[in-house]
């Protein structure tokens, strides 16, 4: 099993920024892909950013350029630095794994971008 607690959600003005954190616990181990998806209101889920056990990763052409996905294998936790925000980006943010073991999701952090 792994658990994952996020963090770092809040209301920030647009053209803001936010970290998002996402500690993992558990059979860390097993890991081997990490991912944030958001939940814009009104919408479905969808995938913002994923970093791979090598390192690489992945944007949505949404947040591309805006946002960084980075880890810390030290503290296990996977960040998500979300700059010059959006109204769009208004959402409940989850941490997903993808691991040996299966797939986790964490209980979602919610980020609003509004003046």
């Amino acid at each position: 099993q792994v658990q994952l607690v996020e963090s770092g959600g809040g209301l920030v003005q647009p053209g803001g920024s936010l970290r998002l954190s996402c500690a993992a616990s558990g059979s860390i181990s097993s890991i081997y892909v990490i991912g944030w998806y958001r939940r814009p209101p009104g919408k479905q889920r969808e995938l913002a950013a994923i970093i791979f056990d090598d390192g690489s990763t992945k944007y949505a052409d949404s947040v591309k350029g805006r946002f960084t996905i980075s880890g810390d294998n030290a503290k296990s936790t996977v960040y998500l630095q979300m700059n010059s925000l959006k109204p769009e980006d208004t959402g409940f943010y989850f941490c997903h794994v993808t691991s040996r073991l299966g797939a986790f999701w964490g209980q979602g952090t919610q980020v609003t971008v509004s003046s």
